[in-house]
């Protein structure tokens, strides 16, 4: 139960920033005694994988906080995230293998079901990200934009660090999720009415 809700929560956080997850279990992998990769997964704490990592998490820490750029980096990022999330998923919840060696033994096994699901858990996420931040730059005029994406570098660090050390938290951040995807459905289609009935009224006008 723990690996799955330590797989999730990686996922999740995944799906905020693709980077963050995998250089956290790298750097905790290879620096400490508080977790210990699978074999199929240890190359994550590998010393030149740790400094790509590192590379890639700038890039991004750049790109997702300026207006304009950060939607590019969106739709960049809808392969790279799910990516990123089957892999801390399938690393995260110990899964044995990243390679597929055997393709028949691969999908006989089910070996292949926790890097699926983590994919599933990251595009879910990234979607509601690449959805919600159009909004909050529209309605802030793109001063939102470093805002938001500084809480969501954050969120995603937190809910890493968490998922390894107290993975029974991560059903809190699940809880927020759900609730932030209500609140947001909820005020898209407050605006839509409230464009709507300004066209209605200029076109009375």
């Amino acid at each position: 139960m723990f690996e799955l809700l330590t797989g999730t929560g990686l996922a999740a956080s995944a799906g905020l920033n693709a980077y963050i997850p995998l250089l956290t279990m790298g750097l905790l992998a290879r620096y400490t005694d508080l977790i210990d990769l699978p074999s199929g997964w240890a190359w994550l704490g590998d010393g030149w994988v740790l400094v790509i990592l590192a590379a890639l998490l700038s890039v991004e820490v750049v790109a997702d906080k300026v207006p304009v750029l950060d939607h590019v980096n969106d739709v960049v990022q809808t392969v790279v995230r799910p990516t990123a999330g089957g892999l801390a998923f399938g690393a995260g919840s110990t899964a044995e293998t990243v390679t597929v060696s055997d393709p028949g033994n691969f999908f006989s096994s089910h070996e292949w079901v926790p890097v699926v699901t983590g994919v599933l858990i990251a595009f879910g996420v990234h979607l509601l990200k690449s959805a919600a931040r159009p909004v909050i730059n529209a309605t802030t005029a793109g001063v939102g934009a470093p805002v938001a994406s500084t809480a969501e570098d954050a969120t995603s660090a937190v809910v890493s660090v968490v998922a390894i050390l107290l993975p029974v938290l991560v059903l809190l951040f699940l809880a927020g999720l759900l609730a932030f995807l209500f609140w947001f459905r909820r005020r898209r289609a407050d605006r839509r009415r409230e464009l709507e009935a300004a066209r209605a009224a200029g076109f009375r006008v």
